[in-house]
Formats: structure tokens, C-alpha cells, sequence
């Protein structure tokens, strides 16, 4: 959930890592931090609570001496309040750390130091590792990280200075991640290639328990033994250009204007002589013939991804769909066997819930296949099997493009199990390939749109609650509708399936609390039209997204969102885009840092 930058080289280290916060802040924004290290000198270090513009001013004021090599965060507050004596980096004798995840066992750590006269000063059990690592140092940095990391417990990704060694930086991770890429002017790591994508394309996840030491000269991947390893290469398809904001106000527009090229990259690859491949994945067919039953699991906005899978799977493929929360999975023992196929959803491929999921469904012998956006990340390597989403980076905190992309290759599940298995006639699989190549263009119609949704959020401007209706496919969207609308706007705001309003829920409406109706099935239209009316009797306003024809009935809505037409399976695409219009211009009307809402990271690494 933090961001972490690492440098060591021939460059000077200060702006790079500066720079690299910037790219990274989305992981985090309570506080950042750097430390530098020069020869024959003590660590300096410059810290600093808000964002890391603060530290850039910091840091400009105190005008730190050139240096080669240092590290930098920018923190998500898990342990401790947000101070800048819990910012990172944390320093302890001869050791400066920084540290992205949760030791489990700080207490312990904490008492079994504190017996040998060991005190922490800051609240952060960050500082905690420091001093374990300071406490087993005697020279020989790897012993030390190696011993450390046998009695830490719980998710880490390090980054270490030691004061003795100032040209080298050792990194060692734990579930939480870095990614580490080496050039002519020096040795950079990350938690995310975000941060850089602009010094190389090529680069290598650092794996777990394995240890990177970092000079100017190049990254040696280490065993907690200390023998070296070959790392895995790998190369980015996206470029910085990616990672910027491109002339749009903010990332979240951006990306939701992106979403046609990202569903073009993601669903035409896999459409082939019209029918559905995934050769190149290297999924055989088999997989999709021989289970009984279907668990998804994941957070946040991909488990909205998985409610709108398991309605589609259910309707066309007639198979029995559950959607797990992925932070409940593991402790509710599931029921899994090898007749099970678990599909796993996370666009970082790091969340640290969805990860322990896959673990534990491996584990009970099912079927595992994962849809991720970023190559080589946890999820993606664990994973019996793997379909990559290509979105690109997706920068702004909110989900937009990874949800839509998450969605199409659930679509793409569900119409190669309709196949391999023989459940769609020639008509219905030419029909349903003919709406997965139109998702592009029907997603640019529905972003012209945008001026006047726009205008009708206006209405979302000075309310303090507001609630998200529908059924079926168009109650996913209403639980994904309402998720986006907190997130970025702070409004309270709830979901609910519009048949249950009157069985308790409906004693929450009051006189002109907005209330999002979404319709776009003809078969439960009127039904709809009933559910809005009861709501609208206690005096709500409603903002209606349908692309039904409401001509008799035009009085129930205050507002409408008029979709483009199209088949009723694929409804969820043009939604998705007007509830994400929606919360995003809510934001904008309310003043609100809308690609860095409060007390939210992009990446959630730690359980």
C-alpha cells in the first residue's frame, strides 16, 4: 500500500527519488520521507506529513549534499497516527529502513528488545523491524536481513541502508512487492513500475525471501544464503506516457476515457475465426469441462467485477456461481475440491486477501485461474492459470478501466465455457462474439455522454447520503455505482437489490435524498417502475440510468441518463461508464482530490 523508491548509481539520488514519489504517491499520501548516503557520512534523512509536494519543500530548504544512493517512501498509516515521527524511513543504530506491509508479531519483537534496555520512538511497527535488523547486525548485512527475516512474521518489502556499506542499498520482500530495474547510470526499485518505466521497459520482479543488493553498477538477486540467482526478465508493454495524466484534469478521467482501447487490448486477442482463445495464455480447454461448480473471489471493485460474472454465468451456462469476499474466504472454510474452479480477480495481482485465497483454494486441490492486469506479480505467478487484462497502469485510486477490463475477461470465461461445453447454439455464439467486438465502440457512444452527466450531478453536490437500486445485472452495477460514489466523493452511499427496499431498507429515505435507479432489462422494467415510485412516494429524487423507453412513465425520474441501445447482456459496459461519470464529476463539484480520496491506497498489500 506504500510506495517505495530506491536508487543507487552515478545520478544524483534526491531527484530521482523525489520524482519517484510523485509517480508512486497513489500507494499512499499520509506522509513520505527520504534518506540519502554518502561516503564516510551518517545517513540524512528528511521526513514529512502530507504529500510529498511537502517534502519537496522540505527538502529544498535543508539542501541536502549530493549523493548517489537512497531510499524513499510515501506512507499509507497502518500502525500509528499520521506523524512525521512514524513517517518512513525508520533509522535504528547502523540500519535505515523503509517498509511497505504489516509485521504481525511486532509486539513480541517490541518486548524481547525492550528487555535489553530497546525502545522504539515512534508508535510504527516498521521501527520495529529496524531495530530487529539493527539488533542482529554485526557486519554482514545479509546475515542480518537473513536472521531478521526468520523470526519476522506477516508482509514486508524492504528497502535497507546499512551505514557501514554507503553504495549499497539490500532489498528483501515478503507477499508485498518490488520491482527492480538496472541501466548505464544505475540500479533503481520500486513497488510499482510506475515509478520506473521512464529509466527502462525491461525489469524483474525481486522474489520472495530473496534478497537484491543494489550498486552503481548493477543488482545482484541473492538467496537469504547469500547465493546469487538468475532473475526472471520481464518487459513492460505500456510506456511513461502511460503514467501521466495526458492534458486530462486528473488520472480517474483519463482512465475512464481509455476504456475503449483497454477492452480493444484486452477482449480482440482472444478473438479469433469467431470463436474465443486463449492458446497464447496457454489455458487448455480442458480446464473449462471438467468442474461442477464456480467460487470467485476477490475486493472491492473486482468482487463487483464477480457479482456481474456470476449473473451472466448463471443465466448462460446454467452453473452453480459463488462470489466470495476475498478477506472473509479463508476464514469461512470454504468448500473446495478438485471439481471446483476458483477465478481470482486483482488488478495489481498483489492484494494481499485475494493472494491468501488462492493460496488456500490450491491448497484444498481446486482449479485456479486468475485475472490480473500486471505480469509476473503474486497472483499472477501462484496461479494454476493466468488471464491477463490489458489495461495499462491505472493510476487514479478508483477503479474504472481495470473493472470494465475484469468484466470482459469474465465475459470471455463465460462464452469459452458456453462453447467448449456445447451450451450455445451457432446463432446465440455468433451473437454474444458480435457483442464482445462492439464493446469498444459502445463504450465511446456512452462517453459521449459525458456533458450531460456532468450537468445532473450537480444534484449529488450538497447531500450527505444517497442510495444505488436495481436488479440483476443492474444491481452489480448499483453495488459498483455506489462503491465508486464514497470512494471519491465521500457521500454515504448504499446498494440494494430494488425488490428488498420495502422489507427495511425503504426507512431510510427522507424528503430529496437522491436515489440512483439503474434499469436496463426489458423484462424487469416494470417492475422497476413500481420500485421507483415507492421511493419517489417518500420524497427522494431520482436520477434514472436505463435505455428503456420510459415515454409512459417520464414523471417517475428528476433526471435521466439516457444509454445507447444494445443487447441486455451487455448493459454492464454502458452503466459502468455513466456511475463512473457520475461519482467523478460529484468529486469535481464537491472540491474533492479526486485521484487521491482520504485514507485510501490503490494497492492493498497488507490483510
Amino acid at each position: 500500500m506504500c510506495g517505495i523508491i530506491s536508487y543507487c548509481g552515478t545520478s544524483d539520488a534526491v531527484p530521482i527519488l523525489l520524482d519517484g514519489l510523485s509517480k508512486l504517491e497513489y500507494r499512499g499520501y499520509d506522509s513520505a520521507g527520504i534518506s540519502i548516503l554518502s561516503e564516510n557520512q551518517s545517513p540524512l534523512t528528511i521526513k514529512t506529513t502530507g504529500k510529498v509536494q511537502e517534502l519537496r519543500n522540505k527538502v529544498a530548504t535543508l539542501a541536502p549534499k549530493h549523493a548517489h544512493c537512497g531510499i524513499g517512501h510515501t506512507r499509507w498509516a497502518t500502525h500509528g497516527q499520521v506523524s512525521e515521527i512514524n513517517a518512513h524511513p525508520h533509522t535504528s543504530g547502523f540500519v535505515t529502513l523503509i517498509h511497505n506491509g504489516i509485521i504481525e508479531n511486532y509486539h513480541e519483537i517490541a518486548l524481547k528488545l525492550a528487555e535489553q534496555g530497546k525502545y522504539p520512538v515512534s508508535q510504527t511497527d516498521s521501527e520495529i523491524a529496524a531495530m530487529l535488523i539493527s539488533h542482529n547486525y554485526d557486519g554482514d548485512p545479509i546475515k542480518a536481513i537473513k536472521r531478521s527475516c526468520e523470526e519476522l512474521e506477516g508482509t514486508y518489502a524492504f528497502c535497507i541502508l546499512f551505514a557501514d556499506h554507503p553504495s549499497e542499498i539490500y532489498c528483501v520482500r515478503n507477499a508485498s512487492p518490488l520491482v527492480a530495474v538496472s541501466t548505464e547510470t544505475g540500479s533503481y526499485i520500486a513497488s510499482d513500475m510506475t515509478a520506473l518505466i521512464e529509466y527502462s521497459k525491461d525489469y524483474f520482479i525481486v522474489p520472495e525471501q530473496h534478497i537484491a543488493k543494489l550498486t552503481k553498477t548493477g543488482i545482484k538477486l541473492l538467496t537469504l544464503e547469500g547465493e546469487s540467482k538468475e532473475p526472471q526478465m520481464l518487459h513492460a508493454s505500456w510506456d511513461a506516457k502511460s503514467a501521466k495524466k495526458n492534458g486530462y484534469p486528473h488520472f480517474m478521467l483519463k482512465e475512464i476515457h481509455e476504456q475503449p482501447n483497454s477492452l480493444l487490448t484486452t477482449v480482440m486477442p482472444r478473438l479469433k475465426d469467431m470463436n474465443i482463445s486463449f492458446l497464447e495464455e496457454q489455458i487448455p480447454d480442458s480446464l473449462f469441462s471438467d468442474f461442477t461448480r464456480i467460487v470467485i473471489t476477490a475486493c472491492g471493485t473486482a468482487m463487483n467485477a464477480g457479482l456481474v460474472g456470476k449473473v451472466l454465468m448463471e443465466k448462460l451456462l446454467r452453473i452453480p456461481v459463488a462470489v466470495e469476499t476475498a478477506s472473509e474466504f479463508r476464514y469461512g472454510d470454504p468448500i473446495l475440491d478438485e471439481r471446483t474452479l476458483v477465478i481470482v480477480i486483482s488488478q495489481s495481482g498483489e492484494t494481499a486477501d485475494t493472494l491468501a485465497a488462492l493460496r488456500l483454494a490450491k491448497e484444498r486441490g481446486a482449479k485456479t485461474l486468475a485475472i490480473v492486469n500486471v505480469k509476473g506479480s503474486s497472483i499472477a505467478r501462484e496461479s494454476e492459470y493466468v488471464l491477463y487484462t490489458h489495461a495499462g497502469p491505472e493510476i487514479a485510486v478508483a477503479s474504472t478501466k481495470a473493472f470494465t477490463v475484469q468484466m470482459s475477461a469474465l465475459y470471455l470465461i463465460c462464452g469459452k465455457i458456453g462453447i467448449i461445453r456445447n451450451l450455445f447454439s451457432e446463432t446465440f455464439k455468433s451473437s454474444f462474439l458480435q457483442g464482445l467486438l462492439n464493446l469498444p465502440k459502445l463504450v465511446e457512444e456512452t462517453l459521449l455522454l459525458e456533458p450531460h452527466i456532468k450537468e445532473i450531478t450537480h444534484m449529488l453536490t450538497d447531500v450527505q447520503d444517497s442510495f444505488f437500486i436495481g436488479r440483476g445485472l443492474d444491481y452489480a452495477l448499483a453495488c459498483e455505482g455506489s462503491l465508486k460514489l464514497k470512494e471519491v466523493s465521500y457521500i454515504h452511499s448504499e446498494s440494494y437489490m430494488a425488490g428488498e427496499l420495502k422489507h427495511g431498507s425503504i426507512a431510510l429515505i427522507t424528503d430529496k435524498v437522491p436515489v440512483v435507479a439503474i434499469t436496463t432489462n426489458e423484462e424487469t422494467f416494470p417492475k422497476m417502475v413500481s420500485n421507483i415510485r415507492e421511493v419517489k412516494a417518500r420524497g427522494s429524487n431520482i436520477i434514472l440510468i436505463t435505455d428503456q423507453d420510459i415515454s409512459t412513465c417520464a414523471d417517475i425520474a428528476e433526471a435521466q441518463i439516457p444509454l445507447p441501445k444494445t443487447d441486455a447482456l451487455f448493459t454492464p459496459f454502458t452503466v459502468s461508464i455513466a456511475v463512473q461519470l457520475l461519482s467523478y464529476y460529484a468529486s469535481v463539484h464537491r472540491g474533492l482530490d479526486v485521484d487521491q480520496p482520504r485514507n485510501l491506497a490503490k494497492s492493498v498489500t497488507v490483510e
